[in-house]
């Protein structure tokens, strides 16, 4: 089973947001997300986020805590996505030279983060559109024989 590691700045707003859009949509694949830094480590997912969920029915681990991303994710993950071109940049850097293929930008363009902006919804349009097009690029994957 391919897996995949969504990351942001703190991982209590985008990137657990894209973890369970992407559990809602499918169950084919083991999906997890980090930070990048270790700003917000053990602490729950914001409460704007939990908003998006209440509102549009995607369950959640109300129990979920902020992990910031290690050494042994590089290596575990099949996909690590970074929700904006800062998180990609500090993947790199982050990561080990011979899994730095494995790093991948969410989409074209960044998803606005909203602890700073306070604009959930805008963020939660972004991410399902994003998570969408996730599952598409990897089920045709799967169907070219790529797992």
């Amino acid at each position: 089973m391919k897996k995949i590691v969504f990351v942001c700045l703190g991982n209590i707003c985008r990137s657990p947001m894209a973890e369970f859009v992407m559990k809602s949509l499918t169950n084919k694949y083991e999906i997890e997300s980090r930070a990048t830094s270790s700003w917000e480590h053990g602490n729950p997912i914001h409460k704007g986020t939990q908003g998006i969920f209440q509102e549009y029915q995607i369950p959640y681990d109300k129990h979920k805590t902020s992990l910031q991303i290690g050494r042994e994710d590089f290596e575990s993950f099949d996909y690590i996505i970074g929700m904006d071109a800062s998180n990609v940049s500090d993947l790199l850097q982050m990561c080990p030279e011979d899994v730095q293929d494995k790093i991948y930008s969410f989409a074209s363009e960044s998803v606005p983060d909203p602890w700073y902006t306070g604009d959930f919804e805008e963020t939660y349009l972004r991410v399902q559109q994003g998570c969408q097009t996730w599952l598409d690029y990897l089920e045709k994957e799967e169907k070219n024989g790529k797992d």
